[in-house]
C-alpha cells in the first residue's frame, strides 16, 4: 500500500474500532432495559461481539504500526455526538437503534470496505456481520407491535430519526480526515458514485424498517 492508502486504512479501522468500542457500552447498557432475562441475556452476549471486533481492529491496528487509542482518537466527538442524541428512553427503542442504526453504520462501514485492499477489506465484513441483532429484534419489535399497535409510530418515527442521525454521523466522520474523503471520492469515481452509495444505504435502510413492521 502507499503512505496515503495506508493512512486511510488506519483512519478507517480507527472509526470501526471506536464504533464498536462505543456498541459495547451502548448495548451493555440497553441490556438493563429488558424486560426479560431472555433478553438481557442476548443484548449482554452482542455486546461482548462488539468487545471481540473491537479486539480484532486494534490488532490489525498494531500490525499497520499504528497506536489504536490515536488512531480512534480523531472519531470520538463525532460518535460520542450521535449516541448522544440517539439515546434510546425504552427497551423497543434500543431494539430498533441495534437493528436499524446499526445496520445502518455496518453498510456505510461495507461500502468503504470495497476500497480497500485485502486483508483490511475481508475484516471490515467480518466484522459487520450480523452479531444476532436481526433475528432478536425483529422478533421482539414484531411481538411489541402485535400486543399495541401504538408502538409502531412511535417507532416509526424514531427510524427515521436514526437514518437522518446516521447520516450526519457518517458525514462528519468523512469530513474528520482528508485520506478517508479522498478514498471515497477514487473508489466512487465522482459525486454520483457518492449519491449511488447512499441510494444503496438508504434503500437497505428501508427494507429494515419494513421488516420490522414499520413504515420507513
Amino acid at each position: 500500500m502507499t503512505t496515503v492508502e495506508t493512512r486511510a486504512v488506519v483512519d478507517l479501522l480507527g472509526a470501526l474500532a471506536y464504533a464498536e468500542l462505543t456498541a459495547f457500552d451502548r448495548l451493555a447498557e440497553d441490556a438493563r432495559l429488558a424486560p426479560t432475562l431472555t433478553g438481557h441475556a442476548a443484548l449482554a452476549r452482542m455486546a461482548a461481539a462488539e468487545l471481540a471486533h473491537h479486539g480484532r481492529l486494534t490488532e490489525r491496528l498494531v500490525e499497520l504500526g499504528a497506536d489504536p487509542a490515536e488512531a480512534m482518537t480523531p472519531f470520538v466527538a463525532a460518535l460520542d455526538a450521535f449516541h448522544a442524541t440517539t439515546r434510546p428512553r425504552t427497551w423497543l427503542e434500543g431494539l430498533v437503534k441495534a437493528y436499524v442504526g446499526d445496520g445502518l453504520a455496518a453498510d456505510f462501514y461495507r461500502e468503504l470496505a470495497t476500497f480497500l485492499p485485502e486483508p483490511d477489506r475481508g475484516l471490515i465484513v467480518e466484522v459487520m456481520a450480523d452479531t444476532g441483532h436481526a433475528d432478536f429484534a425483529v422478533r421482539e419489535v414484531r411481538a411489541a407491535i402485535a400486543t399495541n399497535r401504538t408502538v409502531a409510530g412511535r417507532l416509526a418515527l424514531w427510524g427515521r430519526r436514526l437514518v437522518g442521525e446516521a447520516i450526519t454521523q457518517s458525514q462528519a466522520v468523512i469530513a474528520e480526515r482528508d485520506e478517508l474523503a479522498q478514498l471515497i471520492m477514487a473508489g466512487t469515481g465522482d459525486l454520483s458514485g457518492i449519491g449511488r452509495l447512499i441510494e444503496r444505504i438508504t434503500s437497505a435502510h428501508t427494507e429494515r424498517m419494513k421488516a420490522l413492521g414499520l413504515n420507513p
